[in-house]
């Protein structure tokens, strides 16, 4: 049964993640992603169905467009199989949390949540990666889905008669995390970091929390940092190169999810020999 599930999300996830890199295209362009057909970017051909089935496509076009044979981008079968593999750790993580309790109100509001947190954060990743920017257009509702998840997460009183103290922690995991950014980015006038970076991680701190916020921040600056050498000594980069940072703070965001009680207990003990 699980199995079957983890099939099936998965199939989804790459339906997703086509979606996704669709409108990662469209929001730059700013073209309106719920109507119009898709099309090659570089001779504008119309695709038709066949050209859009996820990964399988671009298999069997061998990574070319079928009509000016212009090389397709990996980022798409790429982000499509990372959605499908991210989808299925998520709805995974919120069954484990509820002891694998399929057809629950509140496994079906978390996990749903949870997935539409996950695609703000795909977006995120690619968008900064490829333009350097985060746009208000993913991060406004991104906090709004962020925060729907923490005040649904809990539905033991029921729908109606909610409890408004589990997001205690939670809003004060984002405002200090943001708040930390925000000296980052005054001090150096946004030569660090951009203003962008301050709303993310207010984002980032009311999806995890505490602790797994501080996880994440650990993992992001660690990830850059390692990153930025190889890259410097690869000569693609110099010191004073910009470089995005959403990417790193997604990349910590998924570690501490899926693994940051581990990393915690794992540093811990490192004190309790």
């Amino acid at each position: 049964m699980l199995n079957l599930l983890n099939l099936v999300i998965f199939l989804f996830g790459l339906v997703t993640g086509s979606f996704l890199n669709c409108l990662i295209y469209r929001l730059y362009t700013k073209k309106g992603f719920l109507f119009g057909r898709s099309f090659c970017p570089h001779c504008r051909h119309k695709l038709s169905w066949s050209d859009l089935i996820p990964v399988l496509s671009f298999l069997a076009l061998k990574g070319k467009c079928r009509y000016c044979s212009k090389k397709i981008s990996w980022q798409y079968p790429l982000v499509e199989i990372a959605t499908g593999i991210l989808f299925v750790l998520v709805v995974n993580y919120e069954l484990g949390i509820r002891n694998y309790e399929l057809f629950n109100l509140e496994t079906l509001l978390a996990s749903l949540l949870m997935i539409l947190a996950f695609c703000f954060l795909i977006i995120i990743f690619v968008y900064d990666l490829k333009h350097y920017i985060i746009p208000d257009k993913i991060i406004y509702p991104a906090i709004a889905i962020a925060f729907l998840y923490q005040l649904f997460r809990n539905l033991e009183s029921g729908i109606w008669n909610l409890d408004f103290r589990p997001l205690l922690y939670p809003l004060l995991s984002a405002l200090l995390a943001s708040t930390f950014f925000l000296a980052i980015f005054l001090i150096s006038r946004g030569k660090w970091l951009g203003f962008g970076d301050v709303k993310l991680v207010f984002f980032l701190g009311l999806l995890l929390g505490f602790p797994n916020i501080l996880v994440a921040l650990f993992l992001a600056f660690f990830i850059g940092a390692g990153v930025g050498i190889l890259l410097i000594a690869f000569r693609k980069k110099t010191l004073k190169s910009e470089v995005p940072f959403g990417p790193f703070l997604v990349s910590g965001t998924f570690l501490a999810l899926f693994f940051g009680q581990n990393i915690v207990d794992c540093y811990l003990s490192l004190f309790w020999l």
